[in-house]
């Protein structure tokens, strides 16, 4: 049984419907490039069920590969009871596997398992690096406890959340960016038994198990990795017949990331996805258009209010750019 096309992050976040299951290949995809971090870690899944999250068998079955010190998993169960669903575990639980066949019996935690109760911040106390997919509704809230108590993360959110004061502030001050694999496209999620199947792009395997498609789909680090220092090949030159400038703002609109100037040396609004290939070294972030105090929110060009951008100016410690041949880096990407 499939439907068609996609849902967002928003929507979801619109109905409180949070509880979206990664799917193991995508956080394989993702996890590979961070490897040697992990050695002697302590890693934290404060969103997650023991029993079926992706995140906790991704950590137990690549444990030694990855040497890690600790793993720690626990999950959320609201205050009720729910009669409908008559078999649903009532209790909150949580593992703390070191390695060893014990360990991976699950505990019930005297709580509910709310990442923001005193019981889960301090396993956060007692944790290196979170790994989790947080509750899209409450992003702002698990981002700002991450901040509070100086934790490393890798963590799935909305690619909108750019735009939240909190998050931008952060990656603005180059203290969180986007993470490797995901640039595009539409990822698909496991959901729970009793989620309702309203909007396009789901499934139902042959186990009953709910999918839905998700687009926007983000990974948000604080950790570094190689690829991020990876120099962006542009080969625009500026023209201003071809990029025009704001209405009240000295800038002018880059509507794609492929195409910004590689000769341009002035303020420049691109894309939120642009993110997806900042290099600190290359270019610099100014602000948004609400960090600049922008008039309106926006930018406007000949009156007419355009998409969100970020701002952005060329690091003038960077080398002068060679022109690149078309293709190469954006000959498939979609930027």
């Amino acid at each position: 049984m499939n439907g068609t096309g996609t849902i967002g992050l928003n929507t979801a976040q619109a109905n409180k419907k949070d509880e979206f299951y990664t799917q193991i290949s995508d956080i394989e995809a993702e996890l590979k490039y961070y490897k040697s971090y992990f050695k002697g870690k302590v890693v934290y899944c404060n969103c997650d069920d023991p029993l079926v999250s992706n995140f906790t068998k991704f950590f137990i079955s690549h444990f030694q590969e990855y040497g890690l010190k600790k793993l720690i998993s626990t999950c959320y169960k609201p205050n009720y009871h729910d009669f409908f669903m008559p078999n649903i575990q009532e209790y909150a639980t949580y593992i703390e596997y070191n390695g060893t066949s014990d360990s991976l019996r699950p505990k019930k935690l005297k709580g509910n398992g709310d990442f923001r109760s005193k019981e889960c911040i301090k396993f956060l106390c007692d944790s290196d690096v979170v790994v989790t997919n947080p509750p899209f509704s409450l992003f702002r809230s698990f981002i700002n406890l991450l901040f509070e108590y100086k934790k490393d993360f890798l963590i799935i959110g909305n690619v909108n959340a750019i735009s939240y004061k909190v998050c931008f502030n952060h990656i603005l001050n180059n203290e969180m960016w986007l993470g490797r694999s995901i640039h595009s496209g539409d990822r698909e999620f496991r959901v729970p038994d009793d989620y309702p199947l309203e909007a396009a792009g789901f499934r139902i395997d042959k186990s009953g198990n709910k999918y839905i498609r998700v687009k926007g789909v983000r990974w948000f680090t604080n950790i570094d990795y190689e690829g991020r220092h990876k120099w962006l090949q542009l080969t625009r030159e500026y023209t201003p017949e071809r990029y025009h400038k704001f209405d009240k703002i000295d800038a002018i609109n880059v509507s794609k990331t492929k195409d910004i100037p590689f000769d341009y040396d002035g303020l420049m609004g691109v894309p939120i996805t642009y993110l997806d290939y900042f290099n600190p070294a290359q270019y610099i972030l100014i602000g948004n258009e609400y960090s600049l105090n922008i008039s309106g929110g926006r930018g406007y060009i000949n009156g007419q209010r355009m998409y969100s951008r970020i701002f952005i100016q060329r690091n003038p410690n960077a080398p002068q750019q060679p022109i690149f041949k078309i293709g190469n880096l954006f000959e498939t990407a979609n930027v």
